[in-house]
């Protein structure tokens, strides 16, 4: 792409909040500096002494540098308080940066908290008129989108009352309605779609996904990491401040679950360390995969807290030979192995699998598959596991991902007394390779007969039973309905 393909261009961006104990700081700092300027006291190689400062500097955001070309989803994640939301009111031209330059080429939708540009006195037509006019908009071109606007909220009678009487949803969808129907050539957009209901969301999505095809650029804050990894196709994580990656989305989620770990978890005490007689004598001889199924590693990212290294990835059918063509129904073998680079309590081993369109279709590892491992595991061992699924997806293609985790041995010894939610922030993400390699499912095979097993992206299990009766089980008021329309 050349460069007038870039709308968003960032580079040494930085801000600095002053932070004041006191009003009386504030005066201080407002007063004081400026005279000594005038009095000549602030001198930098003579006797007398420079102006003192009443604030502590806060960076919330440092050295940061990035491009958002047309067409493209950048996601922006990363812990509350991460300078996420600074960043966007900078790139939506509300705060002023501290250092470095800001490019931002064509008209901008921001969506950053919920009130922005909207009268709370006003009712929902009155603001849309003035929303519209605050983004720029000549009250021409709303009248000549109004309608497509009000469809979209679909809030019905509200539309007349005070938006200060709404509820937030109702608020979210008349703002992002005016915001999703300007043109703009850029879409920001701040946690703001988490407040709608499943619907409305899914209406947003197919909307941005339409303004994308269009060659808008949108940027998207979300905590929801599936959304980012199936929206975006980059991703920018911020902590305090600084950037900590910058790349493929689903990369850039595994980097930001690793912040959320603790690191003191990934040494098992010392009591835990006496190893069982796994790791000694050598037991993954059932385990073994054909050389040529493996994936060069090369050419993946691996992401890792450093407790653990992938050294083998390879996909296989039920047979065991190297396989990425499959039919629905087909078994596949997913392989996995990994040296440790510290002692560990109980290891776990996991897939996830995505569409084409990043969206997550299945995803399952060994404890949730409860499947009991060697335990107390001491640096330098290789754990090798494998897992096996059928392969009940509707055809297409798909990219698969490896990870590897662990848990300290006192509680995987205790984990049918603990909920999912406490085991999860229990258990430490060791190694991720996010991308580690792809296959296709064709339709099925019956008696050599092509068959499509089912619609939608899973085969999910069920009965269906068909009857034949002389009656309509149905109310009698919607019998009487039903008679009286036909």
């Amino acid at each position: 792409m050349s460069s007038d393909d870039v709308v968003i261009d960032v580079q040494g961006l930085s801000k600095c909040y002053e932070i004041y104990e006191t009003p009386r700081d504030r005066l201080k700092q407002l007063v004081l500096p400026p005279l000594y300027k005038t009095l000549g006291l602030n001198r930098t190689n003579g006797s007398t002494q420079d102006a003192p400062q009443y604030f502590r500097e806060f960076w919330a955001l440092k050295d940061i540098s990035f491009q958002v070309r047309q067409g493209e989803t950048l996601g922006v994640i990363g812990k509350n308080g991460s300078g996420k939301s600074t960043l966007l009111q900078i790139l939506a031209g509300t705060l002023a940066p501290t250092d470095g330059d800001v490019k931002v080429n064509g008209r901008v939708a921001a969506l950053l908290e919920l009130g922005s540009g909207f009268n709370p006195d006003f009712n929902g037509r009155d603001n849309v008129f003035l929303n519209g006019r605050i983004l720029g908009l000549t009250e021409k071109e709303i009248e000549s989108r109004y309608d497509q606007i009000i469809a979209f909220a679909d809030i019905g009678d509200f539309l007349s009352q005070p938006v200060k009487t709404y509820s937030s949803g109702m608020f979210l969808r008349l703002a992002f309605a005016v915001q999703a129907h300007i043109d703009a050539s850029i879409v920001i957009i701040d946690e703001a779609l988490a407040v709608g209901d499943v619907f409305f969301r899914q209406k947003c999505y197919a909307r941005l996904e339409q303004l994308k095809a269009d060659g808008a650029a949108i940027l998207l804050v979300s905590h929801s990491m599936p959304d980012v990894e199936q929206f975006c196709q980059r991703a920018l994580l911020l902590e305090k401040g600084s950037m900590r990656y910058l790349g493929p989305s689903a990369a850039a989620t595994k980097h930001y679950y690793l912040l959320h770990q603790e690191p003191a978890l990934a040494t098992p005490k010392p009591s835990e360390l006496k190893p069982q007689s796994a790791p000694v004598n050598d037991s993954s001889a059932a385990l073994h995969i054909p050389r040529e199924a493996f994936i060069n590693l090369e050419e993946k990212t691996e992401i890792s807290d450093g407790s653990a290294v992938c050294t083998g990835i390879a996909l296989c059918d039920a047979t065991g030979q190297a396989c990425n063509s499959f039919r629905q129904g087909d078994k596949a073998v997913f392989y996995g192995e990994f040296k440790l680079l510290k002692a560990i309590g109980a290891p776990i081993f996991g897939i996830v699998i995505k569409n084409d369109r990043g969206v997550i279709v299945h995803g399952k590892n060994s404890w949730q598959l409860d499947v009991e491992p060697p335990l107390n595991l001491p640096v330098e061992s290789v754990v090798k596991s494998r897992l096996s699924i059928s392969l009940a997806l509707a055809p297409g293609d798909y990219v698969f991902e490896v990870g590897f985790s662990f848990v300290d041995t006192a509680n995987w010894l205790r984990r049918s007394e603990i909920s999912h939610t406490e085991m999860s922030a229990l258990y430490i993400t060791s190694c991720v390779i996010p991308d580690a390699g792809f296959f296709s499912v064709g339709l099925g095979l019956e008696n050599g007969v092509e068959k499509l097993t089912h619609h939608g992206v899973a085969d999910l299990a069920g009965q269906v039973q068909i009857a034949v009766s002389t009656h309509i089980s149905r109310p009698a008021s919607a019998t009487s309905e039903i008679n009286s329309v036909s």
